[in-house]
């Protein structure tokens, strides 16, 4: 966790606390993370982080939309490096997956999505969340299409394909984070480069 460690180093004072949230779920589980145990950790009092978020919820999708922008930056290089659609296609697929089981994001992607089912504003926290699921999209959308217009995937429908994929991606993701036994990481994007060998690469 250095990197993490860096980013807080670096970060402003309310970045510092996502950073410190995201790690401490990284380190010792959603599970270990309250408000006084992050309050230890970066020298405030509850009372001053609840300030800050008013509530545990906002703090967890806070450090959600902390973590998305970073990958989201990660994302945005791999898809505008130097290469062909389907590599830069194999590179997204690999960020999208978790690591394996208790990934931290997918750990509190999980967990905020199940919160905002009983949050006070569930509409705007749903709101909040699509942002996020939206930028994976167009993203991919956008790569789906470049890869059509090239003559490297078959003339398929980038928006249509795209929710196909991702709803593919985020079930089996959902298996390896939460550690179910047969759909380990690697099993996964066996799975997943069979999907897309029979429906974006064949008869190219």
């Amino acid at each position: 966790m250095a990197g993490a460690a860096r980013a807080r180093k670096n970060a402003p004072p309310r970045e510092e606390v996502l950073a410190a949230a995201m790690e401490m779920i990284a380190e010792r589980g959603l599970e270990k993370l309250t408000m006084a145990a992050l309050g230890r950790e970066v020298g405030m009092s509850s009372g001053h982080l609840l300030y800050y978020f008013h509530s545990k919820d906002e703090l967890l999708l806070r450090t959600l939309e902390w973590s998305e922008g970073r990958l989201g930056v990660e994302r945005g290089r791999l898809l505008t490096r130097t290469g062909t659609a389907r590599e830069r296609l194999d590179a997204y697929v690999d960020l999208y997956v978790p690591e394996g089981h208790r990934d931290p994001h997918w750990t509190l992607w999980l967990e905020v999505w199940n919160r905002s089912q009983s949050a006070a504003d569930e509409s705007a926290a749903r709101d909040r969340q699509a942002a996020i699921e939206g930028a994976w999209h167009r993203d991919l959308v956008a790569l789906l299409a470049e890869g059509v217009s090239r003559g490297e995937f078959r003339p398929v429908d980038p928006d249509r394909f795209a929710s196909r994929l991702r709803a593919l991606l985020d079930g089996f993701a959902i298996h390896v984070a939460i550690g179910l036994r047969g759909t380990d990481r690697e099993q996964v994007l066996g799975h997943v480069r069979e999907f897309l060998a029979d429906g974006l690469f064949a008869a190219t």
